[in-house]
């Protein structure tokens, strides 16, 4: 595995743009935070683990730019991707408070990201209450967002699932700025995307004609379009509840 270190701050506005929309940050609790992630700044290429179960757990990763998935999966193979972990959001806060890491990390595109220390970590949550709060948000949203994924694989159809897979991974770059338009990069693989909703690839590539040939969606050079986001919702039976951390108190 390679990772290299590097220095270029502007990376990190992601981070900055999701936690604003979490807690609000004073050019205080913003000048910290970027003077820890520059602290840790490294980049991996895609298919490497960030960290596998098992593995002991001791720091805080930020996610500053593309894409991981978390994942579990059984001997026999078969895998099951529990969470697509987007630019902006965090890998693993808080997790440093198990013994060892309870499911794997690894990256779907290259990644930039920074790896905070727990004693760091520690000392900057005891220092600016408001990032204390940003995390902690941070941790009720990802909760909030796998109760979601769990009646997506429990209870909707496939066409709902994908649809509804669809809708909140355009919401989530929102806030951070990774919307253009009615489009959003989508930079992961079928199988990805099939281990992620329950489906068999070839299952899951039906599912998605479907949904083209329905006029909602249009997925062309990695990059997801929606025809229409309100029709798209009706058909996942979508209801933005679960993200709303997002509008800052």
């Amino acid at each position: 595995m390679m990772r290299t270190h590097g220095s270029d701050g502007g990376v990190a506005q992601a981070v900055f743009r999701r936690f604003n929309a979490l807690r609000p940050l004073s050019d205080e609790d913003a000048a910290a935070l970027e003077h820890a992630i520059l602290e840790g700044l490294l980049r991996a290429g895609p298919g490497e683990d960030l960290i596998a179960e098992g593995d002991p757990v001791d720091s805080v990763r930020l996610v500053l730019s593309g894409w991981l998935f978390r994942h579990k999966t059984l001997e026999d193979g078969r895998r099951q991707i529990v969470n697509f972990i987007l630019p902006g959001e965090t890998c693993d806060a808080h997790a440093y408070l198990l013994s060892t890491m309870d499911h794997s990390i690894t990256t779907a595109t290259p990644v930039a990201y920074a790896e905070i220390k727990r004693a760091r970590f520690e000392q900057l949550m005891v220092a600016n209450r408001t990032l204390a709060e940003a995390f902690m948000c941070e941790t009720l949203l990802n909760s909030a967002i796998q109760r979601e994924w769990v009646i997506n694989l429990g209870r909707r159809a496939a066409f709902e699932r994908v649809a509804h897979l669809f809708c909140e991974i355009f919401e989530r770059l929102r806030p951070v700025g990774l919307v253009d338009g009615n489009s959003c990069a989508l930079p992961v693989t079928q199988t990805d995307l099939a281990d992620a909703t329950g489906l068999s690839v070839v299952h899951l590539n039906r599912t998605i004609q479907e949904l083209r040939a329905s006029g909602l969606i249009v997925l062309k050079d990695r990059t997801l379009t929606i025809g229409d986001l309100d029709a798209l919702k009706n058909a996942a039976m979508y209801s933005p509840n679960y993200l709303r951390l997002y509008q800052a108190k």
